[in-house]
Formats: structure tokens, C-alpha cells, sequence
């Protein structure tokens, strides 16, 4: 397992972030869209339960990729409203680069006004799929890193956006 971590400060609220960030649609949207480290691929989101954010939320991520099936479930493990999110992937997962992977997000306030900490965290296992593994032993520290900071970054363009700072 290789756990890869990332904060940025984001000029807003911690109830606010946590509140956007919360939400994998908004957190992955760049996976829905095509681009270079997708190879070009895009997938899709399915919500699986009744509850889009909170304890037990699971929703599926399904598509192509290189030609590849990509097809895939997370659920969320911990959740602790405003301040800590954790969720992974269950049951059999087809990925490329990752064979399975556990995300952490938590909110820390930070001095000096409405500023906030976010720390993104993301631990994986390679596939076992011998040619897989060959590709994610090159791609997969790569992905995680893009993952994450398209993560925290697409949150604070938006978090920021037509906002006043004082």
C-alpha cells in the first residue's frame, strides 16, 4: 500500500467546504470528463444509495478506459459532519492504475479569517493483474497525485469564485 497526501488553504468556511467537498460529485468531476491522465476517457457516476453525502453513501463509477472496462464502488466508512470524511472502494473492482483505494478528506479551521486547511489523502494497492500492475507501477503514483490535486483545486476555484475576501 502507498499513501500519497495534499492540503491547500481555501478562503472560506470549514462548514462550507466541508459541505461542497462532501459531495463526489462535485470532488470528482475530473473523472467525468475527458482528459490526457483519463486517456482520454471519461467515466461515469451512479448514486447507489438514498443519501448522497453522509455514512454509508456508496455510488458506482463505471465506463471505459484505453479500451478497458472501468467499473468500480466506493462507500463512505467514516464520516464526522464538517470536519472528516473517509471512503473506499468495496467488492470487485475492474480499475486500470489502482486495485483498490481508500480516500481521506479532513476540514481543519485555519488562523487569520475565514480561511480553512483541507488535507486529502489517498492510500492504494496496485491491480494484480500482472499487466496492470506493470502499467500502474509507472501511472499510479502519477494518477493519485492528479486525482488530488484536481480534487482540492477544482474545490477552491469554486469555493472562491465571486466570493469578497476581507
Amino acid at each position: 500500500m502507498k499513501t500519497l497526501s495534499k492540503s491547500i488553504i481555501i478562503h472560506s468556511i470549514p462548514e462550507k467546504v466541508f459541505g461542497y467537498m462532501d459531495n463526489i460529485a462535485n470532488t470528482g468531476m475530473h473523472m467525468t470528463k475527458s482528459s490526457k491522465p483519463m486517456m482520454g476517457s471519461k467515466l461515469e457516476l451512479q448514486q447507489l444509495s438514498e443519501n448522497v453525502t453522509g455514512p454509508n453513501s456508496k455510488v458506482r463509477w463505471y465506463g471505459k478506459m484505453m479500451g478497458f472496462k472501468m467499473d468500480f464502488t466506493v462507500v463512505v466508512t467514516k464520516w464526522i459532519k464538517d470536519k472528516e470524511k473517509v471512503w473506499e472502494t468495496i467488492g470487485p473492482a475492474k480499475m486500470i492504475i489502482l486495485g483498490w483505494y481508500r480516500m481521506r478528506l479532513v476540514i481543519l479551521s485555519s488562523p487569520g479569517g475565514p480561511n480553512t486547511e483541507v488535507e486529502l489523502s489517498i492510500t492504494y494497492t496496485k491491480p494484480k493483474n500482472i499487466f496492470f500492475k506493470f502499467i500502474a507501477f509507472f501511472l499510479a503514483p502519477l494518477y493519485a497525485t492528479w486525482c488530488l490535486n484536481n480534487m482540492l483545486q477544482d474545490s477552491k476555484k469554486t469555493l472562491e469564485a465571486n466570493q469578497i475576501i476581507k
